[in-house]
C-alpha cells in the first residue's frame, strides 16, 4: 500500500458525484480491492477520467493504492469521512437543540 498523506480536503473530494460513486463502489467491494478496469465500466467516461477522480479521492486520504504487477488496485479508507461526521454532528446537535426550542416555545405560545 502506497503511503497517502492527505493533501486535498476531504469535503472537495467527496463534492463530486462521480467520487462518491467510486467510494460507495470501494465501500461495497467484497475484495476489498477492485482494480481501474472494474471501475471503468461503471461510468461513462473513459479510463483516464476514472483514475484522475480516484487521484482526488487518493489525495484525501479516502484510496489507498497497491501496485500488482502491471495493475493497481485501489482500496477504500474510511478514517478521513470521521472529519464530516464529527463536522456534521456538530450542526445535528444545533437543530435538535433548537427545533427543541421552538416546540417549547410553540406549546408555551398554544397555553397562553
Amino acid at each position: 500500500m502506497s503511503v497517502n498523506h492527505p493533501t486535498r480536503d476531504v469535503f472537495d473530494a467527496i463534492a463530486d458525484p462521480t467520487r462518491r460513486q467510486l467510494i460507495r463502489l470501494l465501500a461495497e467491494a467484497e475484495t476489498e480491492e477492485l482494480p481501474l478496469h472494474e471501475l471503468t465500466p461503471v461510468f461513462p467516461m473513459g479510463r483516464t477520467a476514472v483514475s484522475k477522480h480516484l487521484t482526488i479521492l487518493k489525495e484525501a486520504g479516502l484510496v489507498q493504492d497497491r501496485k500488482v504487477g502491471r495493475e493497481t488496485r485501489y482500496k477504500f479508507n474510511v478514517a478521513p469521512l470521521r472529519e464530516i461526521q464529527d463536522w456534521l454532528s456538530f450542526y445535528d446537535k444545533f437543530w435538535r437543540t433548537n427545533l427543541l426550542r421552538l416546540d417549547q416555545l410553540l406549546k408555551e405560545d398554544l397555553e397562553e
